[in-house]
């Protein structure tokens, strides 16, 4: 699948690292990263007024990927900065992890647009472009 080109402009979300997300080295364990990008597109969905689990769409994922470059650990706050490139079936994010100056994760995941079919298999659609539209007001 060939990378969406993200579009300038970012969507910012803050939160603190909770101690059950530290594995026995007080390191925040790997997993935690996607949670945080997860956390992060929930957020600018929710700060245009929509929902992922909203008007009877779903977004399944089909490819994330996470580069760790510095550990993060408890109460650390971090920033997740999200960036979005839309494609006609599919919308590829990509997050900047940071505590403070300090990058800690880039990543990305792409997911695409379907809708269950009388039979209840998932479709890929295209995206309805009212959706792109409010989501392209929150990347400022």
């Amino acid at each position: 699948m060939k990378p969406l080109t993200l579009e300038p402009g970012e969507f910012t979300y803050t939160r603190s690292v909770q101690f059950a997300e530290t594995d026995l080295a007080g390191i925040v364990h790997f997993s935690a990263y996607f949670r945080y990008m997860e956390e992060a597109e929930h957020a600018l969905w929710r700060a245009v007024g929509l929902s992922v689990a909203g008007d009877r769409l779903h977004w399944p994922r089909v490819a994330a990927y996470c580069d760790y470059t510095n550990p993060l650990r408890f109460e650390d706050e971090i920033t997740v900065k999200v960036r979005a490139g839309f494609g006609r079936r599919r919308i590829q994010y990509g997050f900047e992890i940071r505590r403070a100056d300090t990058v800690a994760a880039t990543g990305a995941i792409t997911s695409v647009c379907t809708r269950a079919n009388a039979a209840g298999t998932l479709e890929s659609i295209e995206i309805p472009q009212e959706l792109v539209a409010r989501l392209r007001g929150a990347l400022r």
